[in-house]
C-alpha cells in the first residue's frame, strides 16, 4: 500500500470513530489529513504536487460548503473533506465526493432503519412517556466520507 492509502486509512478511521462516538470531528483530524497530503504531494511531485494539494483542498472545501450553509452537514465534515482534498488532489477529491454521496445515501438508510428498529424495541420494554419523542440526532457523515475517499483510491480498470 502507498503512503497516500495509509494516511487515508488512518485519518478516515479516526474521523469515523470520533463521529460515531461523539457526533463531531476534532480539528486535529482534518489537519492531519491536510498536513499529510500537503507533505506527501510536495515530496512526490514538487511544486506541482503542492499546487495539486492546494487545489484539492479548495475543491474538497467547496464541494461541501453549500451543504453546510444549508444546514445539511456539520463544519467538521467540510473540514475533513478539505483535508482529504490535499491528500487526493483536485480531480480525485471530486471523484471521492461522488463516492461519498453514494455511500452517504446507503449509510443514511441503514442508520435510519437501525434507529427505527431500536426505538421499536425500546417501546416494547418501556411504558410510553417522554422517551418516545422522536430523536433529533444527526446522522454521522464521516463514515461516508472515509468510505468515499477509500473507494476513490481503489485502482480502476
Amino acid at each position: 500500500m502507498t503512503a497516500q492509502v495509509w494516511i487515508a486509512l488512518a485519518v478516515g478511521s479516526a474521523a469515523t470513530v470520533e463521529d460515531l462516538a461523539r457526533r463531531q470531528i476534532s480539528n486535529w483530524i482534518p489537519c492531519a489529513a491536510f498536513a499529510g497530503g500537503l507533505g506527501l504531494q510536495t515530496w512526490l511531485h514538487g511544486w506541482q504536487g503542492l499546487g495539486s494539494a492546494v487545489v484539492g483542498t479548495l475543491a474538497g472545501f467547496g464541494v461541501f460548503l453549500l451543504l453546510y450553509l444549508l444546514g445539511g452537514m456539520g463544519g467538521g465534515d467540510v473540514k475533513l473533506m478539505a483535508g482529504f482534498g490535499a491528500l487526493l488532489g483536485g480531480w480525485k477529491v471530486l471523484e471521492a465526493a461522488l463516492w461519498t454521496a453514494g455511500c452517504g445515501g446507503v449509510f443514511a438508510v441503514v442508520f435510519l432503519a437501525a434507529r427505527w428498529i431500536f426505538a421499536r424495541l425500546r417501546r416494547q420494554n418501556q411504558a410510553p412517556g417522554p422517551a418516545d419523542r422522536k430523536q433529533a440526532d444527526s446522522i454521522p457523515y464521516a463514515p461516508a466520507i472515509a468510505a468515499g475517499v477509500w473507494l476513490s483510491l481503489v485502482p480502476k480498470g
